[in-house]
């Protein structure tokens, strides 16, 4: 009992970081399943980084991960 009540007392601020992790999961994906082309080609590995790796996941996907579209020039 006294480890529940210990978590109660945590949940202020367990929610704000489970809300935030939850946030950046779902913006990692969505941008992912817009992009055409990701830094090494594949979009099931990236999707595999974000969701298994939590916190920093999406965060290795924004800053690695991500593939500038090129423009074609006329």
């Amino acid at each position: 009992m006294h480890e529940f009540e210990n978590l109660v007392q945590m949940l202020p601020y367990l929610v704000p970081l489970i809300i935030l992790e939850a946030a950046l999961l779902l913006v990692a994906l969505i941008d992912l399943s817009r992009r055409k082309h990701v830094a090494g080609g594949n979009k099931l590995i990236w999707v595999a980084v974000i969701l298994l790796i939590q916190y920093i996941g999406p965060v290795i996907y924004f800053i690695a991960g991500r593939k500038e579209e090129q423009v074609e020039s006329d």
